[in-house]
């Protein structure tokens, strides 16, 4: 897929494309608020001291992720798209560093979308994207049940084989062994300052969705340079 510099769209597709990011940007607020309280009534109460400014992030950064979209994708529809992509796995990665969960009501329509998107063959042809949503959730099912059984604990949670489905299914099965790459890095690299800091206990639980979250962001953007 060829870059494409701002100059290629109008003003007008590039003030649509800034307008759009920044209504999505204000539902998602609204959904990260909303989502983990529809799952586990006992977050309704739960203070979030990073909350409000982890919102007001995301609203100040989805301008800019849309214009990155506008400057790597030449088609408008594809950078819809892209812009969509990152705007939600930005929610979702706030909300499961703030509750621990990934809301099946943001990442299964990320899934679908992205088998739609790749239907006229967006990012991947339809074949690469439907294969990489199952293998994106095999790969993961398999960690998740080696780990299972070998430490007697889950170190995954189903919503981090969902994301992974979706982010194969955006961006094609050879995506993923540089998505699992790069997410296994930055977990590491999180977990090792965290626990420099004293903020991760032996054996504690840490988000993986977070990571995978860039790892998807990252390889979207990367994935001409991949190929």
């Amino acid at each position: 897929m060829s870059i494409s510099g701002p100059a290629s769209h109008s003003l007008m597709e590039v003030c649509a494309t800034l307008s759009f990011a920044l209504a999505l940007a204000a539902a998602l607020l609204q959904a990260a608020r909303l989502l983990p309280q529809r799952i586990d009534a006992a977050l309704a109460d739960a203070p979030h001291p990073q909350h409000r400014r982890r919102g007001q992030l995301l609203v100040f950064v989805s301008p800019i992720f849309a214009l990155a979209c506008l400057y790597a994708f030449p088609s408008i529809p594809v950078a819809l798209g892209a812009t969509v992509f990152v705007l939600v796995l930005l929610t979702l990665a706030w909300i499961d560093a703030e509750t621990g969960l990934l809301p099946d009501l943001l990442t299964l329509p990320l899934l679908w979308l992205g088998l739609l998107v790749n239907i006229p063959g967006a990012f991947v042809p339809l074949p690469d994207a439907v294969i990489g949503a199952v293998a994106g959730y095999l790969v993961l099912f398999c960690v998740y049940w080696a780990f299972l059984l070998c430490a007697g604990r889950e170190g995954l949670g189903q919503g981090d084989l969902k994301l992974m489905a979706a982010l194969g299914a955006w961006s094609g099965w050879m995506s993923l062994p540089w998505v699992l790459l790069v997410s296994a890095t930055l977990g590491l690299l999180v977990a090792l300052v965290l626990r420099a800091r004293g903020r991760l206990e032996p054996g504690q639980a840490l988000s993986f969705g977070p990571c995978l979250a860039a790892a998807g962001i990252l390889v979207l953007f990367a994935q001409p340079g991949l190929r």
